[in-house]
């Protein structure tokens, strides 16, 4: 499957962009927010990330009409800001985040991303890095295994399915998703297996996420580029799982809140920063729905910044 962006149309809408603005594209992918941004600049420019250099070079050659006004870098969004500096950005008129794996990432076999196929432990977005799935599921002690399966996955039955890698790997290297599938399948009761979804997309989500440390580089990141945001302009971030969306929501949350004001002394009239422009995340329609079926559960959410 190609890579569809989802809510594509919504995040741009929101984004509001200026044909002089200079813009940030956390999560490059195959280019298509960098894209629907860079067509609408006359002296802009869009500084576009990815950690996965095969998505920047697929990018490029998509992009190829637009690249006096783009800037690529192959590194991690959490970089942002240091980047940004090197490159003379002091300020940004918008940003994108449009978080989590690609589908160009999931149907490629060889990336080991997807339970839906057998090959090699691997999902590293970056892949000039050493530690792989390979290592995570074959190294980690059983209550480091558990607490990643628990955390990340939010897997209820995590103990049990570590224990069970466990003791697999002690009888021989657990190396392809299919043998992690089928381990994962022994440690589940028989009525959730026959539930829908499959019984590996929580462990299969939980050891990703671990092994490419997203959670802690998307609160990095998305904090940071709300402090390069200009006054008047807005920042976009896609959420894929309730556990990323919630670091958003938190960060959000706390830039658009007033602080508590001592009740004793004279009234204050404090305001804030940000403003969040939806009170609620925005979902994919129905239309997207049919057409992308991974757009399922994917969150916009939208913040600007009102004041200096």
């Amino acid at each position: 499957m190609s890579h569809i962006s989802v809510l594509l149309e919504e995040t741009i809408d929101y984004l509001g962009v200026k044909e002089d603005g200079i813009y940030l594209d956390a999560t490059c992918g195959r280019g298509g927010h960098t894209e629907a941004i860079v067509k609408q600049l006359t002296s802009g420019k869009v500084i576009v990330f990815d950690l996965d250099i095969v998505a920047i070079e697929e990018a490029k050659k998509r992009l190829m009409p637009y690249l006096d006004k783009l800037i690529f870098i192959n590194d991690n969004y959490a970089t942002l800001k240091k980047h940004c500096e090197a490159n003379d950005i002091k300020q940004l008129d918008g940003f994108v985040f449009d978080l989590g794996v690609s589908s160009p990432q999931f149907d490629d076999p060889a990336r080991g991303f997807s339970y839906r196929y057998d090959s090699r432990l691997d999902m590293r977005m970056d892949q000039s890095q050493t530690f792989s799935a390979y290592h995570l599921v074959n190294e980690y002690p059983l209550n480091q295994l558990t607490k990643v399966l628990r955390d990340y996955g939010e897997e209820p039955f995590a103990y049990p399915i570590a224990k069970k890698i466990v003791a697999a790997r002690l009888l021989s290297p657990i190396t392809t998703t299919g043998q992690l599938v089928e381990i994962i399948k022994s440690a589940l009761p028989s009525r959730i297996l026959h539930q829908k979804g499959h019984p590996a997309k929580q462990t299969f989500q939980a050891i990703r996420i671990e092994v490419n440390q997203e959670l802690a580089s998307v609160e990095k990141a998305v904090s940071d580029a709300c402090a390069l945001l200009k006054v008047g302009c807005r920042g976009c971030v896609i959420t894929f799982h309730s556990l990323e969306d919630r670091i958003v929501k938190e960060i959000f949350k706390q830039l658009s809140t007033p602080p508590k004001t001592n009740r004793r002394l004279p009234q204050q009239i404090i305001d804030v920063q940000y403003q969040l422009i939806i009170k609620k995340p925005l979902t994919a329609s129905e239309e997207e729905l049919l057409n992308n079926p991974r757009s399922h559960s994917a969150k916009l959410r939208v913040i600007e910044r009102k004041r200096g």
